[in-house]
């Protein structure tokens, strides 16, 4: 049980390190399946940052620092299997819609402050959310986002607070060209089937749908559409044909 002892949004170090432990303590858990999540934890290359709450603005001039930061850095050296989590401490319950939703709000700040800071909009991928080649930029490199809480219907989403991991989009590219990419998703894959009984009916293969749907978790009917614009982006295909 993780006792958080907080005055508003500030939180003490001993609560922010204890959910730092613990999201660790999740992602080594040997039923969680994401391979790739267990590597970079492994490699010291998961990163956990706490923040207050995911229904709240009150630090997101900070993640987005640390998000420009962690993309420099991929750039200084791009090796594969980082990931950036951040943990949001408040305890408030909150529903899968109301996650979603807060979700989507926090990344469309976060996205409105890159074009503020004249970020450019990685060319590799698309800032259209119907798109196959969506993705989010920040710092010019392309990110995925996974979202876990505690009322996610998917148990490898299903964490004590609120998360938000971010994923390079360049590391699914580099699985690619070594040949690695099917493989190391059909291990996701069937983990996750012995870990739910089923495999998420939310998931795509990267770029053959637009990958904001399964950014939430949430299980979304064919109307969903997602709540983000960013005018900076270009769409590959459309670029591709011009």
């Amino acid at each position: 049980m993780i006792n958080l002892k907080t005055m508003g949004p500030r939180i003490e170090d001993a609560a922010a390190a204890e959910l730092r432990q613990a999201f660790e303590a999740f992602v080594k858990d040997k039923a969680f399946p994401c391979v790739g999540a267990k590597s970079a934890l492994a490699h010291g290359t998961l990163k956990t940052v706490v923040c207050w709450s995911v229904q709240s603005g009150w630090d997101d001039v900070r993640i987005h620092r640390e998000l420009l930061e962690w993309a420099f850095e991929y750039r200084k050296d791009p090796g594969l299997f980082r990931s950036i989590a951040f943990i949001f401490a408040d305890p408030a319950p909150i529903t899968e819609a109301q996650f979603e939703s807060a979700m989507w709000q926090r990344i469309q700040s976060l996205s409105d402050k890159d074009a503020w800071l004249d970020q450019p909009y990685d060319p590799r991928v698309s800032s259209d959310p119907e798109s196959p080649h969506f993705s989010l930029s920040f710092g010019g490199e392309g990110f995925f986002v996974v979202g876990m809480h505690p009322k996610a219907s998917r148990p490898a989403r299903r964490f004590a607070r609120p998360v938000m991991v971010f994923n390079l989009h360049d590391q699914f590219e580099q699985l690619r060209d070594q040949g690695k990419y099917e493989t190391i998703r059909d291990t996701i894959l069937q983990r996750d089937e012995k870990l739910a009984g089923s495999i998420n009916p939310m998931l795509a293969r990267h770029g053959d749908a637009s990958e904001a749907a399964q950014y939430s978790g949430r299980l979304v009917p064919s109307s969903w559409r997602c709540p983000f614009s960013d005018s900076r982006g270009f769409s590959p295909e459309t670029e591709a044909a011009e």
